[in-house]
């Protein structure tokens, strides 16, 4: 197979947020600490962990400040968090996050839905949040929301998103996140979105952001690599999803990635067992299985490392 592979890829762990809004029962910060410290000794050095969110909106994120105050604290470790507004932006501040997320979805109708503003505003708003991160020096990465279709709006054209990739780098961003929040994206439009969007990012780093709500999230991933990506998002066991979305699944499975990856000779440093015990302590707390199929494969002893 003559396959245009990379070397290493980063895998950035997105579960203590993404995964644990999306569930009903609230994790204990203590728990939270457990899995993220767990995270961390399985090599994960990027990890989104929370959001800077009203509790009354998601209570997940009520303990947002504890909890940072709590995190193993390590210089090779990046710890995020996603901002909606510029109040988050405030409060990311002033808990002394060094790394946010803003995040606009191309479809009009979904950014009514998820953020409770049009399409422009929204734009706007995010245009705004940045100038503000900037002046607190803060790492900031910009996200694109259903770049690969809608649920209610069908595709969503790759001009759209190129505009708005082009907004945010001419504002000032450190890197940009693609995002298949529906699950729509196949390894055509990945391919076509990335060919294009490779000449106008420059040296910017660009994140794909996949969800496997039909089943495509790992082929997806073998396209964007083909393509030059190097940067995954990914939730231990495959939790996640959106909101929403009408039958969002979660996002790709971080061991499941990891397991790809080494199947390919492909460097993540990541221990895909110790990743699979933080799944497991999560099945085990909220008594529901996730989608992800390493982390279970692991906890029947039919795991077999590839040498």
């Amino acid at each position: 197979m003559n396959l245009n592979l990379p070397d290493k890829v980063t895998l950035i762990e997105v579960g203590p947020r993404d995964g644990f809004q999306f569930e009903k029962k609230i994790v204990p910060t203590n728990l939270k600490v457990e899995i993220i410290s767990g995270l961390v000794e399985a090599g994960l050095k990027d990890i989104q962990v929370t959001s800077f969110v009203h509790p009354d909106v998601v209570p997940q994120m009520a303990d947002t400040e504890d909890l940072l105050k709590r995190l193993p604290k390590r210089k090779d470790v990046h710890y995020c968090g996603l901002v909606l507004n510029k109040k988050g932006v405030e409060r990311a501040h002033l808990s002394g996050m060094q790394h946010i997320e803003i995040s606009i979805s191309a479809s009009d109708t979904h950014s009514r839905k998820n953020a409770g503003m049009p399409f422009e505003k929204a734009m706007e708003t995010g245009k705004e949040m940045i100038r503000l991160a900037q002046e607190y020096k803060m790492e900031i990465r910009a996200g694109i929301q259903c770049a690969f279709g809608c649920v209610y709006e069908g595709r969503i054209s790759e001009e759209r998103v190129l505009k708005i990739s082009k907004d945010f780098l001419k504002i000032g961003i450190q890197t940009l996140a693609i995002s298949d929040t529906t699950g729509m994206a196949n390894p055509l439009s990945i391919h076509n979105l990335t060919k294009k969007l490779t000449p106008e990012v420059a040296n910017t780093p660009v994140v794909l952001h996949l969800h496997d709500t039909r089943g495509l999230g790992l082929v997806n991933v073998m396209a964007a690599m083909e393509c030059g990506v190097t940067r995954f998002d990914t939730a231990l066991a495959g939790m996640g999803g959106c909101p929403f979305v009408s039958g969002a699944a979660g996002n790709i499975a971080t061991e499941d990635t990891a397991y790809l990856m080494k199947s390919l000779n492909i460097e993540t440093g990541i221990d895909i067992s110790k990743v699979a015990k933080c799944s497991q302590k999560l099945e085990d707390f909220f008594r529901k299985k996730f989608p992800g199929k390493m982390h279970r494969l692991i906890r029947s002893k039919g795991y077999q490392p590839i040498n």
